[in-house]
């Protein structure tokens, strides 16, 4: 079987001709020897020698997403299969094999593939309760990752990454791809070159749809599912959703709501526009799970503001029926307000438009929605053994996903509330935007016949050390920022 070279390979993805040819170029440039520890395999450096590749979670994101991505990539073959879905990973083995030409080895236990010498690479697609403790065990296996967002299910746990990384001298990416998307870096630019003038506020997105995931109760594991590899690093605890796979967004034990999971991209986007390198300084959360019972845990409707001073970062999680935010198309997106009334919306993953003072279009930005060119930059720095040619080093992916866990963690800690009571019970963190995303909000459950009386849950006001990484004077809440199972333990930082 041939397969394309890598400029036939990112232009027949539909990568704009300029990206390819910059892409191109900038692969056919790299040279230079591999920066590893001894005895443990440090990346190819040569463009013409082939990348061995695990890929740890064969479900959706990893089977329809990583899986034919790279299996196409003339410099990379697939050599392992992993998933504790035994089922699912067989199936997804004779995929890449269809296209590669050879079919890569399964199992269920991921070290069995981090073991292998001939794995250079390992990307990672679990549920989230996964990422951090599969991307610090391919580490320090002596390979490179590319985990999936969030980079953690925990605060603790994502900072251990980022200490890995720089021990181990591992190239390590975020799947945030908006990072490398031209349209979007195109945007970033334009704002951080001053565009829109001075930017105080962003507004992050996430207005999705989510149907009921049914009754809790106690399901029966798939049979082809080995559940205690699937829990890892979770609680003990019997399945009480009835679909296995997917769901598990919904219960914190293993998601985080979609403030974590869709929301972390466009939290990703609103802190690199705003150009805040870290975590907020304080945070507050109010919503509630509402409109039906399931099995699910986390909010379906959701406001989190984060205070950086004099910068506020406001995001919005809706999961029933809504329009799209106020006179812009955008239901998943993120928007810049400007001091003289300019703005940007970016209403997809690789688009955006700036409105002048009346909402008349001034100027866009496009490009093609590509999740290759990630790959690709990935790869790339993988070759150079330069992390600082990654779009989205884990640095980045942990101080985005670090600002979901806050919003939740604020949530957790909250007080029940109805809507009214929290519109009170608000402190002045966001001034004139708090109280306008508050109003939108109890205008959107009224429109969903959500009763005005059904309680809600008022999160509380946290103050957090970004340096620290830890609350103010909060045991409690600095108890939700990590947690343990053994043997599946994620290490403390002496430990790495």
């Amino acid at each position: 079987m041939t397969r394309p070279s890598r400029r036939e390979f990112l232009e027949q993805t539909m990568l704009s001709a300029a990206a390819a040819a910059a892409a191109a170029s900038h692969w056919s440039a790299l040279t230079g020897k591999a920066v590893g520890e001894e005895g443990t395999t440090s990346g190819s450096t040569s463009p013409n020698e082939k990348l061995g590749v695990a890929i740890i979670g064969a479900g959706g994101r990893g089977g329809d997403t990583h899986l034919p991505i790279l299996a196409r990539l003339p410099d990379v073959e697939v050599l392992w299969i992993v998933d504790p879905d035994e089922k699912n990973g067989n199936e997804r083995v004779k995929q890449a094999g269809k296209i590669q030409g050879r079919e890569p080895k399964f199992a269920r236990d991921m070290r069995e593939a981090f073991a292998d010498p001939a794995v250079d690479v390992v990307t990672i697609a679990t549920p989230h309760h996964w990422h951090s403790l599969a991307a610090i065990w391919a580490m320090q296996a002596g390979k490179d990752v590319y985990v999936e967002k969030p980079i953690s299910h925990n605060i603790s746990e994502g900072r251990r990454c980022v200490e890995a990384a720089q021990k181990y001298k591992k190239i390590c990416q975020a799947g945030t791809q908006c990072r490398s998307m031209p349209g979007i870096r195109d945007a970033m630019d334009y704002l951080h070159q001053g565009g829109l003038g001075q930017v105080k506020l962003a507004r992050g997105l996430c207005y999705k749809e989510r149907k009921t995931i049914h009754a809790r109760g106690l399901y029966e594991v798939p049979a082809s599912v080995d559940y205690g590899l699937w829990l890892g690093p979770a609680p003990v605890a019997p399945l009480t959703r009835k679909r296995l796979h997917y769901d598990w967004h919904w219960q914190w034990p293993y998601g985080n709501g979609d403030l974590g999971n869709q929301g972390v991209h466009q939290m990703d986007i609103a802190r690199w526009g705003l150009g805040e390198p870290g975590v907020s300084s304080r945070v507050i959360s109010y919503g509630g799970r509402v409109g039906y019972e399931d099995a699910g845990d986390t909010p379906n409707t959701q406001v989190a503001m984060f205070d950086y001073g004099e910068k506020t970062l406001v995001f919005e999680v809706r999961g029933l029926p809504t329009a799209a935010y106020k006179n812009t198309h955008a239901r998943i997106g993120v928007i810049f307000e400007g001091a003289d009334g300019r703005s940007m919306v970016i209403p997809s993953y690789y688009t955006a438009v700036v409105y002048d003072k009346d909402g008349k279009e001034e100027r866009q930005f496009n490009g093609s929605e590509n999740d290759s060119i990630h790959f690709v930059n990935f790869l790339d720095a993988v070759r150079s053994r330069k992390a600082e040619d990654l779009n989205a080093n884990i640095l980045e992916g942990h101080v985005s996903s670090a600002l979901c866990h806050l919003g939740n963690i604020s949530y957790m800690l909250g007080k029940p509330a109805t809507i009214d009571e929290i519109g009170k019970g608000l402190p002045a963190l966001a001034g004139e935007a708090a109280q306008e995303t508050f109003d939108r909000t109890r205008v959107h459950l009224d429109e969903n016949d959500i009763d005005p009386a059904v309680k809600l849950q008022l999160g509380a006001d946290l103050s957090f050390d970004p340096n620290r990484e830890a609350f103010a004077n909060n045991p409690l809440a600095d108890m939700l920022l990590s947690r343990e199972r053994g043997p599946f333990v994620v290490p403390t930082a002496d430990k790495l």
